[in-house]
């Protein structure tokens, strides 16, 4: 895999790389670590100027890092670490020109997309399984068809592990290895529109902190299902004890019941929705 300095040759002139790992930072930039964040990033959209962007790039640098040692472990150990970094740095130039902090999405939320998304390209564009790791597989599958045809039935992994004169955690690498990985471009385009700017793939990756509309709906919907039917007081014990996560003890209290007669209400209230559920399952 090419090196960074070597790869950023080939871009445009007039747009800025970074110089290796280490980020030339400007004097000024230490000025910049003095503002809130939100603030260096309004300032770089209304001035992309190469100190803003550079103590950016220097100031969220170990993402790169981070993430690709974390895609490493999923990878053979021909690939080098340093080689997904030198591709993860153009993911987060990347990160930096196209991110709106008005969005209300954390940066280490999309930038960590973004880098991911650069390295599965550049995994991509090259042949990212060495031919020491396809002579192995070839060799594991011989190893499997000459026991076959020798035995008429199919070898075990320790079997195929003592023709290989291998221990079990390297014959078990060698199956990582071999087995393939799906690569998916983050930018990749998922749909088109009538606009000039078609939807991505990272447009629409799930944002598992926020609950599902569907969801949502469904929910609210099995409340009123639920408490159809019961007193105010009984619609309450429900909501209390079953949404607001509230203890007998607590929903007693504000009730203005015991929590003894709040237990009481609450079996009863079980005991028909159970009744008025299990009448309704001949509906469907």
């Amino acid at each position: 895999m090419p090196s960074v300095s070597e790869r950023t040759t080939k871009k445009p002139v007039g747009k800025s790389k970074p110089n290796g790992a280490a980020v030339a930072v400007a004097v000024e930039s230490t000025e910049l670590a003095d503002l809130p964040i939100e603030k260096v990033w309004r300032m770089y959209r209304e001035d992309p100027s190469d100190t803003i962007r550079n103590f950016l790039m220097e100031n969220f640098l170990p993402l790169v890092r981070y993430t690709a040692e974390r895609m490493h472990t999923r990878l053979p150990a021909e690939v080098e670490v340093e080689d997904l970094m030198s591709s993860g740095l153009f993911g987060l130039m990347d990160a930096i020109d196209a991110y709106d902090i008005e969005r209300g999405v954390k940066f280490e939320t999309y930038c960590t997309q973004r880098i991911r998304g650069a390295i599965f390209d550049e995994l991509r564009a090259m042949d990212w399984v060495p031919r020491l790791v396809r002579s192995r597989t070839a060799k594991v599958e011989r190893v499997r068809k000459q026991f076959e045809m020798e035995t008429g039935r199919k070898a075990t992994d320790k079997e195929v592990g003592e023709r290989l004169d291998v221990d079990k955690e390297e014959f078990k690498k060698i199956c990582r290895d071999a087995r393939p990985v799906g690569v998916v471009s983050l930018n990749r385009k998922w749909f088109e529109t009538d606009s000039s700017k078609d939807v991505r793939e990272i447009d629409v990756v799930r944002d598992k902190r926020q609950e599902n509309p569907v969801s949502r709906l469904q929910r609210d919907d099995l409340k009123l299902l639920l408490t159809k039917g019961l007193s105010r007081a009984e619609r309450l014990i429900i909501v209390l004890y079953y949404y607001e996560e509230m203890t007998m003890k607590e929903i007693g209290i504000t009730l203005d019941l015991s929590e003894s007669r709040v237990s009481q209400m609450h079996s009863s209230i079980l005991a028909r929705l159970k009744a008025q559920m299990q009448h309704r399952s001949k509906e469907f």
